[in-house]
């Protein structure tokens, strides 16, 4: 690992700032951090990564900006990876890291469908209970048309 892509953090300070359009991945390399979005104005901690974790890695491949927030909890030193050519690089040069992160990479997308079903399954629910409503609101209205027309 070359030392140019050793970055060290301090205990609370921001290595990635949802919004943010850089693109770089890490290695968490000692140390501990942080995972949270902003949902509505409220801080939601997704979660805490540790050594040999990884965070960042959307960007190398996405145009979009940061989705996530993640701060250091301790002291931390990562390696940074800036392209995915250096990602392919790193992969092809520790190929137990490679099986590692697809594995991860399959938990995370898992996980995100599972929550996205949860999700439909939700909506469905509340479009169920709006259209019972809105034709119980349609009875009352009938009910009360009747009544007004009987006087």
């Amino acid at each position: 690992m070359a030392q140019k892509n050793i970055h060290y953090y301090q205990k609370d300070e921001k290595i990635i700032r949802a919004g943010e359009q850089e693109k770089m991945m890490f290695i968490i390399l000692e140390g501990e951090v942080e995972v949270s979005l902003i949902d509505n104005d409220v801080h939601i901690v997704i979660g805490n990564l540790g050594k040999n974790d990884f965070f960042g890695e959307i960007s190398l491949f996405s145009k979009k900006p940061r989705s996530a927030t993640i701060k250091a909890i301790s002291n931390v030193k990562a390696f940074c990876i800036e392209s995915e050519m250096q990602l392919t690089m790193f992969l092809l040069r520790n190929p137990k890291f490679a099986s590692k992160m697809v594995k991860i990479l399959a938990q995370r997308l898992a996980r995100t469908d599972e929550i996205l079903i949860g999700k439909i399954s939700e909506l469905n629910r509340i479009k169920l209970r709006l259209e019972q409503a809105d034709d119980t609101l349609k009875l009352n209205k009938g009910i009360i048309k009747d009544i007004i027309n009987e006087k």
